[in-house]
């Protein structure tokens, strides 16, 4: 593609994120919510990568590809040799970015709380990451950028700690993010001198998890607190359209969620029914739930969050003995046991994947063997310290692959999150 001329009009590419959002909520609480009702009128859905985590749908979403080619497959990222683990971050995506192509053409991008790009990478344009980014001085690029938003009061993450015990103090910080992304948002778009403009609102994540019940159900004793936040999360949406109705043309509006969302029927996890078959044991009680390090070399298999079945491999990991002769037993002994997995009557999993057939030609050490997709409803997790197999944990909403809003001015059906980006790559004419 060539460069436009001074006197061409620039074909600017909006992108609204709304993290965690399903198309069906968003339509049914439309009646109420003006401003989502417009972004519903001609909306449909996408389909999550797996595991249908923010930061390997996110990163699908900027990079135009899947996790076996970004290298993403959860939130955390397992060190084999010493058993540690840390938070996956954008140091660890092994592909360029949406980003990184359109600034090889003099295209600028300008991204506000994108999750999975922290640390801030230097790119044609301005970023301020999104969840998981610790602290602000690393978040930002241009550095002079962090400045100005430290001066504003810019808030990274809504603290979620006493999410589910405490509401209102819940939904004080989340109107905190929510006025912190306005004020990034009034930062980065006024000169108009960007391409592609990305912002995710990440605040109906983070009250589906804590409090799905009582948006879903009139009755609840929290609804009306609820829905007076998505009034306030429904009135950021028209500021953020307010915007892009501004802009002259030609321009495109993009909007989509990274996953879907449904209330919560139990937790699962999977280390617990590892143990219980006889697959899995520790040298010790873990320090954490997410302590991986107490792992022995008895162990054939372990879990990480929210369903990647790992075998531990002779070759692979540090204290892995499981020999290659003994893999394909293994993998149907797992299988087999997981599908018939059950909760008060009714089966928990819609399927177990071979990493071969939904990561074909993946190389990345990060790579599970397995892939765990649970039916609607069932949270998926890997903790080291459970003792039950079932449970609830504090939390009321989960995830699903399934029923992410989508929508588009031009009209494009994405089936799954990657196609986004490489529609985005496609509308500049990005094509090898």
């Amino acid at each position: 593609m060539s460069l436009l001329l001074p006197s061409e009009p620039r074909p600017r590419l909006v992108v609204l994120g709304l993290d965690g959002l399903p198309f069906d909520l968003a339509r049914s609480l439309s009646a109420s919510l003006p401003n989502l009702g417009r972004l519903t009128r001609d909306a449909t859905s996408v389909r999550a990568e797996l595991p249908e985590l923010s930061p390997v749908n996110w990163t699908s979403f900027y990079t135009g590809e899947g996790p076996e080619t970004h290298g993403i497959f959860g939130f955390s990222h397992l060190d084999p040799r010493t058993y540690g683990l840390r938070v996956a971050q954008a140091t660890d995506v092994s592909c360029p970015t949406l980003f990184d192509r359109l600034g090889e053409r003099g295209l600028v991008s300008r991204i506000v709380n994108l999750p999975n790009t922290y640390p801030a990478r230097p790119l044609r344009g301005m970023l301020v990451a999104g969840f998981v980014a610790p602290e602000l001085r690393g978040a930002v690029y241009p550095p002079f950028m962090g400045e100005k938003l430290h001066e504003a009061g810019y808030k990274l993450e809504a603290d979620t700690s006493r999410g589910r015990s405490d509401l209102e103090y819940l939904l004080d910080e989340l109107r905190a993010t929510l006025n912190s992304r306005l004020t990034a948002l009034d930062m980065f778009w006024p000169d108009l001198a960007w391409d592609l403009f990305v912002h995710v609102f990440t605040e109906t994540d983070r009250l589906f998890h804590f409090h799905m019940d009582a948006v879903l159900h009139d009755d609840h004793p929290n609804h009306l607190a609820c829905m007076r936040f998505l009034a306030d999360w429904d009135h950021a949406l028209g500021r953020f359209l307010e915007h892009y109705d501004a802009l002259p043309g030609p321009k495109r509006l993009l909007v989509l969620a990274d996953h879907g969302f449904t209330e919560l029927k139990t937790e699962v996890s999977l280390n617990t029914w590892l143990m219980r078959a006889g697959l899995l044991s520790l040298s010790g009680p873990p320090h954490d739930e997410w302590d991986v390090s107490t792992i022995t070399s008895d162990s054939k298999a372990f879990a990480l969050d929210p369903g990647r079945i790992y075998l531990h491999e002779r070759g692979r990991f540090e204290r892995g003995r499981v020999e290659p002769v003994e893999r394909e037993g293994l993998l149907r002994r797992i299988e087999d046991g997981l599908m018939a997995l059950e909760y008060e009557g009714e089966p928990v999993l819609k399927a177990v994947h071979r990493a071969t057939e939904v990561y074909p030609g993946a190389s990345s050490d990060q790579c599970p063997d397995l892939v765990v997709e649970a039916r609607p409803g069932f949270d998926l997790k890997a903790k080291f310290d459970r003792e039950n197999i079932f449970g609830l944990h504090g939390r009321t909403g989960t995830h699903t692959v399934g029923g992410a809003i989508f929508a588009d001015t031009d009209g494009a059906r994405p089936e799954r999150m990657r196609d986004v980006g490489r529609i985005i790559l496609q509308h500049f004419d990005i094509t090898e």
